[in-house]
């Protein structure tokens, strides 16, 4: 039963307001992509597109070889692409994603490239809220550059930072959600099945053309799950900032006190030992310690209000991404996303994706033709937890 909510809590801004436009640090990759790296992204985003990991059917495409996938952006950057959106220490809170704003420009990302990131907080608001009371929505920019300077992307990524004890007093989503699903041999054969039918739907790539499709059309469905302790970890160890010793710090030159890597505040509990880590890593292994503990831990996830295990926001982004790219084609590309985060993807559960096309432009801003889709994730209950809109170029 929840308790009642504090409806005197206030958030402690007194760290973030003077650091609104102002350019951030972060980690910085120590290592280019790999072609291991591309192939254990696209196998936790259980992404099974073959030109991202089977070596013979990628040098038989235009690429020559494998290349990795337009989402790979957010795992060869540090923290799941939402530093410059946490910034600022708010004592007691926690974070959770909101959602993800991509630009991608047309630039491959290929085994032995390099991504490096300039990171700027961009703005915040504060709204009442029925999950945690006074909740902070906090937007900051990424860009992504090879290491030619080549652009390759910029991400707008959105953070919800909220008081964790506030939050648990409520129990929005302990009221809300049931038993975890069990799911029974008939229901799953139809998930596999459901999977296998969007997998053969464009494995070899084929680009539909801009004069073939219409208003109206729609992509075909996809599933992901059932969500696991084992796919949520999957998805954690994919993200390699999370590798051990795999990054350094790095802060913009000419800013004064430039957020680096300070502390923002965690919940008692959720905290990282940098220090410590310097002899001892796991002190900042996010599967043992720190803010990502309750993605696989069902009791720390109450801990901040989730009432269980739960997914990670920057891979339901790249879902998004993939599985636009993947029915666009190998001559076809994601041109812009913008997804809006309404519900976590919670253990047990599946993820249904459905698309459909609801405007065309020949003559688009990008100089090629766009078709604008509408996505939408749910999970088997109906829940809606993305809402996204997408611009895709195809070929004429």
């Amino acid at each position: 039963m929840s308790k009642k909510p504090d409806t005197t809590v206030e958030l402690d801004l007194g760290d973030v307001d003077h650091r609104v436009g102002k350019p951030i640090g972060g980690g910085q990759l120590w290592d280019p992509c790999s072609t291991s790296d591309i192939r254990r992204w696209v196998m936790a985003m259980d992404y099974p597109n073959p030109l991202h990991w089977d070596q013979e059917f990628a040098r038989a495409s235009r690429y020559g070889g494998l290349v990795a996938p337009q989402s790979i952006a957010v795992a060869l950057d540090y923290g799941h692409g939402a530093a410059p959106a946490c910034v600022g220490r708010i004592p007691d809170s926690h974070l959770i994603f909101g959602g993800e704003e991509w630009w991608f420009y047309g630039c491959p990302v290929r085994p032995g490239d390099q991504l490096f990131q300039e990171r700027r907080f961009h703005d915040y608001k504060v709204v009442q809220t029925k999950f945690a009371g006074p909740t902070m929505f906090s937007r900051g920019d990424t860009v992504h550059r090879n290491q030619h300077g080549a652009l390759v992307a910029k991400e707008r990524s959105t953070a919800i930072r909220y008081l964790a004890e506030e939050a648990n007093k409520r129990g929005m989503y302990e009221n809300q959600l049931g038993a975890i699903k069990k799911w029974t041999a008939a229901e799953l054969a139809e998930v596999d099945a459901l999977r296998t039918e969007w997998l053969m739907s464009n494995r070899l790539g084929v680009s539909p053309h801009f004069d073939e499709v219409k208003v109206g059309d729609a992509l075909p469905r996809r599933v992901i799950g059932p969500h696991s302790i084992a796919s949520f970890t999957t998805e954690y160890r994919a993200f390699l900032f999370n590798i051990w010793g795999t990054f350094r710090w790095t802060a913009p030159a000419g800013i004064e006190d430039p957020w680096v890597y300070q502390d923002p505040g965690w919940t008692e509990g959720f905290g990282f030992d940098e220090e410590g880590a310097k002899i001892d890593p796991r002190l900042r292994d996010g599967l043992y310690v720190g803010p990502s503990r309750g993605h696989i831990d069902a009791e720390k996830a109450g801990d901040v209000g989730m009432a269980r295990a739960y997914g990670y926001g920057a891979t339901m982004g790249a879902w998004c991404t993939d599985y636009l790219a993947y029915w666009a084609g190998n001559d076809g590309l994601v041109r812009h996303t913008k997804a809006d985060f309404r519900l976590p993807a919670f253990e047990g559960d599946v993820t249904y994706f459905e698309g459909e096309i609801v405007d065309k432009d020949a003559e688009s801003g990008w100089g090629v033709p766009l078709v604008q889709v509408k996505l939408k994730l749910t999970n088997q209950d109906g829940g809606v937890l993305v809402d996204c809109t997408a611009e895709v170029e195809l070929p004429r």
